[in-house]
């Protein structure tokens, strides 16, 4: 639904705190002073709002959670209704320190309720005495309404959205340590630079209150619609891309997998068949006789000087003695 700012004055967005309440990181979004009171610029109310619904609609979009945070008596129970329609996590009550820097220990509480839930639901509750069963009710009740609205959230959120970030310092000081993104509707006495997306506004009235939520949670309800249905598979390891020893194989220049004497290097290749691979072909010519007649008189230990000579021309034309080796002809 689109925003008209007729319906932002008949709402009070615009009025603020008593001058002798502001901070002054608010002027550039305060339009002047009537009465001692600072009115509220309402192009830049609509451009936050905007903002805020794009990039609401963004995380919806992704499948992203987003947390709503509002203790305020004003704002609780539209936070609930509007919650409850677009399916958000919310806390309407006492912000209870580390719920976001410390959520494993908010998880194991939650974890506890649905124990006490099955225990005072069921037949075991018969086998307990009445002060058992009172004590269990009083802590059951106490961890519902502390976390009753962030019950179903597996997870950190990946927004956050506080009415009145003066009153919920703490909780944006957790998300602002955590990188959590933060999007507030914030009065003339808070401070905007602690946000990521200010909405400057009434965060004491129902109507502002009201009014600014709804168009969140449409936007939330529309980005939903088009996330997808499942999310989309991890990727196997063999499609991740070559290994350490594949890349290793490949600039050795063998192919994937060829490490150190791995099946990518050709067997038999040393080091001096590859630097003779790079000589002149007159150098590497004239290298081949003198290596065969090297190896053809090199005597073997266990052997017959006789099993280890080369066919050669040299070999034929004078016989071998058994105690010493033919010196080579000199090369041409």
């Amino acid at each position: 639904m689109p925003l008209a700012v007729k319906e932002l004055i008949d709402a009070g967005v615009h009025f603020g705190h008593r001058a002798s309440r502001w901070n002054p990181k608010m002027k550039p979004y305060i339009y002047g002073k009537r009465n001692m009171i600072h009115i509220i610029d309402l192009k830049e109310t609509v451009r936050g709002l905007l903002r805020a619904t794009k990039f609401f609609h963004r995380v919806a979009a992704s499948n992203g959670l987003i947390a709503f945070v509002g203790t305020k008596r004003q704002a609780a129970e539209t936070i609930v209704e509007e919650c409850t329609r677009c399916q958000m996590p919310y806390i309407t009550e006492r912000w209870l320190g580390g719920t976001l820097t410390n959520f494993r220990t908010i998880r194991s509480r939650l974890q506890r309720l649905e124990e006490l839930e099955s225990i005072l639901d069921g037949e075991q509750a018969l086998s307990y005495s009445k002060k058992m069963i009172a004590t269990l009710t009083r802590e059951r009740t106490k961890i519902d309404r502390n976390l009753s609205g962030i019950r179903h959230m597996a997870r950190l959120p990946e927004a956050l959205f506080v009415v009145d970030p003066h009153r919920e310092h703490i909780a944006v000081a957790e998300a602002r340590k955590l990188g959590i993104k933060v999007v507030a509707l914030l009065d003339t006495d808070c401070d905007p630079d602690v946000v990521d997306l200010p909405i400057p506004g009434n965060d004491d009235s129902m109507r502002s209150i009201e009014l600014v939520i709804r168009h969140l949670a449409d936007a939330i309800i529309e980005g939903k619609a088009l996330a997808p249905t499942e999310p989309p598979p991890r990727e196997n390891q063999d499609s991740q891309g070559p290994g350490r020893g594949d890349r290793r194989g490949d600039r050795r220049g063998g192919g994937p997998g060829a490490g150190r004497g791995g099946p990518g290097q050709a067997s038999g290749v040393s080091r001096s068949g590859v630097r003779a691979a790079g000589r002149p072909a007159e150098a590497t010519e004239s290298a081949a006789p003198e290596a065969e007649e090297a190896t053809a008189t090199a005597p073997v230990e266990g052997a017959p000087v006789e099993a280890t000579v080369a066919p050669t021309a040299a070999a034929t034309e004078a016989p071998v003695s058994s105690g010493e080796a033919t010196p080579p002809p000199a090369a041409e």
